[in-house]
């Protein structure tokens, strides 16, 4: 049985609207998720975030910052030609409650509003494939090993005008 849906809000922040108690809170939670829980010693702070999109989501009953979920999209040329998104985590507390799959929904609206005529590009764990799939992605590469853990490049192809 899903865990019941927290009480949350989801924003939109460019890197400078972050506040310093809310960089914080994304940082101990991609630390957690990213390098705790699967053991994987990488550099999560790339300087790319300066150049990113950042959709956040708070526990809306928290006095302080509480991530809940979080991605970001970084714009085209910083990561990649196109435009990605990438560092999509949920929270232990709120796996199995349906906001991962809002949190990718809105984070490809946002994409595809922004960037219309532009392919969006994921560098996905191989694990996850098919829950890209459901948003469109389709796996541009051959396996390959990214700080001991499988992945996969993925593409959501531009739309052509008609």
């Amino acid at each position: 049985m899903p865990n019941p849906t927290p009480a949350h809000r989801f924003e939109w922040l460019s890197f400078d609207q972050i506040s310093v108690d809310q960089l914080y809170e994304i940082l101990r939670a991609r630390q957690e998720v990213f390098a705790v829980e699967q053991e994987s010693i990488y550099q999560d702070v790339d300087g790319k975030d300066q150049h990113a999109k950042h959709l956040v989501c708070w526990n809306s009953e928290s006095a302080t910052p509480a991530l809940l979920a979080y991605l970001r999209v970084v714009a085209p040329g910083k990561k990649y030609p196109e435009p990605s998104i990438g560092r999509v985590l949920t929270c232990k507390s709120t796996r199995g409650t349906g906001i991962g799959k809002e949190l990718m929904r809105l984070g490809v609206e946002y994409t595809l509003r922004e960037y219309p005529q532009a392919s969006i590009r994921i560098s996905a764990q191989l694990y996850l494939k098919r829950f890209y799939e459901e948003f469109g992605f389709l796996q541009v590469s051959n396996t390959y090993d990214e700080d001991g853990i499988p992945h996969i490049e993925m593409l959501r192809m531009a739309r052509t005008p008609s």
